[in-house]
């Protein structure tokens, strides 16, 4: 079996679970650094734009029925970050025309500083209210819907800054080597998600994304004594 069709099987089987508990080993180890079998370690290391801080990219679709079941532990999670800590999505759309409109949504609600306020509003649209929002006219009546005008939208959504930021994602997926989402990458070097833990669990991911945190720290604290 491929390592694709593997993280597939995991994702359908942490959807039909989700109330999984977290990995004991992970639980015992607290913040400690997690096991070695719980995350990935890149290659080739990526830089990130966070100096000074640790940053932690949450690579996802809004279209990935996985994603939304992690929805809210990841946001629970993301509220409660101190400051040395940088969080930031990343869309992901595989170089797949269809999902092109979704990579480029969310980098116009980047544009217009309007992702706090309607991310999760598109996570519901897809999931509860089943709006495919996989066309511009389509998008933009559902942002005038929700408080931002057609006419700004689509001029957004159409920009130069919006394309750049679309192949930045595009470049950050594949550096990343992004293969499932969702995937949580910490500080440009390691990679985990419900696919990855052994537990395949929400909360055993945010566990380890902690734990990733915390081996960033204690490593800068070392190379500063």
């Amino acid at each position: 079996m491929s390592s694709h069709a593997r993280r597939r099987d995991f994702l359908i089987a942490l959807c039909a679970s989700p109330t999984l508990l977290a990995s004991p080993a992970v639980l015992a180890q607290g913040r400690g650094e997690p096991p070695e079998g719980d995350y990935t370690v890149l290659a080739n290391p990526q830089p990130t734009d966070s100096p000074g801080k640790i940053e932690v990219l949450d690579f996802f679709w809004y279209g990935c029925p996985h994603c939304y079941a992690f929805l809210p532990e990841l946001e629970s999670w993301r509220k409660r970050q101190p400051a040395d800590v940088n969080f930031r999505h990343m869309p992901v759309d595989f170089n797949d025309p269809s999902r092109e409109p979704h990579t480029r949504l969310f980098c116009t609600l980047q544009v217009l500083n309007k992702v706090e306020d309607l991310h999760v509003k598109v996570f519901d649209a897809f999931h509860r209210s089943h709006l495919r929002l996989n066309d511009a006219d389509t998008i933009a009546d559902f942002m005038a819907a929700n408080g931002i005008a057609r006419d700004q939208w689509l001029a957004a959504y159409n920009s130069f800054s919006v394309a750049g930021l679309v192949r930045r994602a595009r470049i950050a997926f594949q550096t990343y080597q992004i293969d499932g989402t969702p995937t949580l990458a910490v500080d440009g070097r390691f990679l985990t998600s419900p696919t990855i833990v052994r537990s395949h669990s929400n909360a055993a991911t945010m566990a380890v994304v902690d734990g990733l945190i915390e081996k960033v720290r204690n490593e800068r604290k070392h190379k500063k004594g």
